[in-house]
């Protein structure tokens, strides 16, 4: 076996990644919580993961982000999972990202913007990012991905991670696959599907940061109208119309936003797998069916802050 590489005689030390987590909902814990179990055992990441929290105040009086580190749970987003003992709350978001050079972006896409501007000059050099976000940004210049968002704000490259992912059944240890989207660094992705990659969380990695980031994006639309028709009570037959009709829409607008955008991409998880579970599982299709059921009569605001226990329509 060839020595260790030294300098001046002295083995050389291996560097080592430190990951934050930007965002602590119900999908933010579960990243959290899947990045801890392998930053733990693999040489090249420090054991720590800092998890960004917005915080609150609990019915108890007690701050969301002492009552994680104390219980090593997120009570509120993700109760009942323990997130792993390496996983620690900062409720400080410059604090949380200072000596980060892998950010994972994981809050509504909505709060993006303005987080991108607070963490302007505050991030290192060498920071590299991806997004769980599934969403864009609608300015009056036209549609913004949130991988976009981040590069063009922070000048720093953005992968995207999207799939076939209710957080619910992950943070159980139930198999599910992502995908993960590189422009060019094949390195840097193979970095992140180590970082994600578990037994029961299944990544593999794709030359089409677009075409994942808009299946990811696009499959929440046609969720809705797969709750109308559910809360209609048009059937299955409906339905799968609904979803064959919607994937082949969200295929035809990806390309004409961006022609570069691949075929094969809507055959990862990102694409039908997603557009399958969200159509079945998701928000969306839940506050939709509700909607229908309530012929109309009760707003969608009023309707996500009932059902979603915190969380956002996408």
């Amino acid at each position: 076996m060839a020595p260790s590489p030294t300098i001046n005689g002295a083995e050389m030390a291996t560097v080592k990644s430190r990951v934050t987590v930007v965002g602590s909902g119900n999908w933010g814990s579960v990243a959290a919580k899947l990045i801890a179990s392998n930053t733990i055992s693999l040489n090249s990441f420090h054991d720590e993961v800092r998890m960004w929290v917005f915080e609150e105040t609990l019915p108890t009086g007690e701050k969301l982000s002492e009552v994680i580190n104390r219980t090593n749970e997120n009570v509120k987003y993700l109760p009942g999972t323990k997130l792993g003992k390496n996983v620690v709350a900062d409720p400080s978001l410059e604090n949380a990202v200072k000596d980060a050079n892998l950010l994972v972006f994981v809050t509504p896409h909505q709060f993006m913007d303005g987080i991108c501007k607070r963490l302007l000059g505050k991030i290192r050099a060498d920071a590299e990012a991806i997004s769980l976000i599934k969403g864009m940004e609608v300015k009056r210049e036209g549609p913004c991905m949130i991988s976009s968002l981040i590069s063009e704000q922070l000048g720093i490259n953005c992968c995207v991670l999207m799939g076939a992912n209710i957080a619910n059944e992950i943070a159980l240890e139930k198999f599910s696959e992502a995908t993960v989207g590189y422009r060019k660094d094949k390195e840097t992705a193979e970095k992140w599907v180590q970082l994600f990659n578990t037994p029961y969380f299944s990544i593999s990695a794709v030359q089409d940061v677009e075409g994942v980031e808009l299946c990811g994006t696009l499959k929440n639309i046609v969720a809705i109208a797969a709750g109308f028709v559910d809360g209609l009570e048009m059937g299955n037959n409906t339905k799968a119309a609904i979803m064959r009709i919607g994937l082949r829409e969200m295929k035809a607008f990806s390309k004409l936003l961006y022609p570069s955008v691949e075929d094969s991409t809507f055959f990862e998880s990102c694409g039908v797998a997603d557009l399958i579970t969200t159509c079945l599982g998701g928000r969306n299709r839940k506050c939709a069916d509700a909607f229908a059921r309530n012929g109309g009569k009760r707003s969608f605001d009023e309707l996500e802050a009932e059902m979603l226990q915190g969380q956002k329509l996408q």
